[in-house]
């Protein structure tokens, strides 16, 4: 069993495009699918009338307390094996399940496959940088992401074990940050496939724009929250010390990929606070190439 978790929030323009493409799967394995609405304002209550005899679909309402929680509420009421998280504006190949099945059956705790991001006409805008391969540890795959593959934290690039899936912080931005690297790590068993399965649609509405400074900068305070978090655990589990490496680098740039978007007052904010917790320092110089790059880490946080 499969269980797909699709946190909504004012949504109903949507979701009915993002049910369909996985009530579409040409696969026979069993799955539901646990759509959560996060205490919607919209009409959403009436396009889910129209699933009420849809066997596969359960619907869930809860008060307003943000998509983190969303999703481990999701994951309480699932009952498959595996979980894929859908956000509500976004689609899948109706081939996914038949692509993984394999994998499923040899209860690979981890199946990553990769998207396309399109518009919200389904336009296709970007095709991300991919990398593939077979069974191996989460911390092997880990590594063979680093450094090849910019979307290693997206939830929804992936098919995961219940058994392996940790809590998401709830109340805060960024869940998924914070959490999905300790997840890859968690896998004893993982793969990545040559296929494209996820339409990410990117929108005005998408959860990374807003105009709103106060936003903005609590999007900034929690993710500098994880940042701290993710440091801390490499030093608490038990990896490689290369793997411990990748992981505060990567770390490092995501945090560094936020600067060029921001305005000020976020901007000098975000900069002082990466500047107090010195992180050029996470990059360990072991040729020309890699003491370049901490010295422009350096400039980029004093400047």
């Amino acid at each position: 069993m499969i269980s797909f978790i699709v946190p909504v929030y004012n949504s109903a323009k949507t979701i009915e495009n993002t049910l369909k493409s996985i009530l579409d799967q040409k696969s026979n394995l069993q799955y539901e699918i646990i759509v959560v609405d996060d205490g919607s304002t919209d009409n959403i209550d009436e396009i889910m009338q129209k699933y009420e005899k849809e066997p596969k679909i359960i619907y869930y309402k809860k008060e307003n307390t943000g998509v983190a929680s969303t999703r481990n509420f999701g994951v309480e009421k699932a009952n498959g094996e595996y979980i894929i998280f859908v956000d509500s504006d976004d689609y899948i190949s109706q081939h996914l399940l038949y692509d993984i099945e394999k994998y499923i059956m040899l209860g690979i705790d981890l199946i990553k496959w990769n998207p396309i991001f399109v518009d919200e006409n389904k336009k296709e805008l970007k095709i991300p940088k991919s990398i593939f391969f077979e069974k191996v540890t989460g911390e092997q795959g880990f590594n063979i992401l680093f450094g090849n593959d910019d979307l290693i934290d997206c939830l929804w690039n992936y098919a995961i074990k219940k058994d392996i899936i940790l809590k998401f912080p709830n109340g805060t931005y960024h869940e998924d940050f914070r959490t999905m690297p300790f997840i890859i790590l968690n896998a004893k068993t993982m793969v990545s496939i040559e296929k494209r399965e996820y339409f990410y649609v990117q929108s005005k509405n998408s959860i990374m724009r807003t105009k709103s400074m106060e936003k903005t900068m609590q999007k900034l305070k929690d993710k500098l929250i994880h940042f701290d978090f993710i440091l801390e655990q490499a030093e608490k589990i038990n990896i490689q010390p290369q793997t411990k490496q990748n992981l505060k680098i990567w770390a490092t740039n995501s945090m560094l990929a936020v600067i060029k978007d921001l305005e000020n007052p976020a901007k000098t904010y975000y900069q002082k606070e990466l500047k107090k917790r010195k992180i050029y320092k996470n990059i360990k110089p072991k040729n020309l190439k890699q003491l370049l790059k901490r010295i422009m880490l350096f400039f980029m946080v004093t400047i």
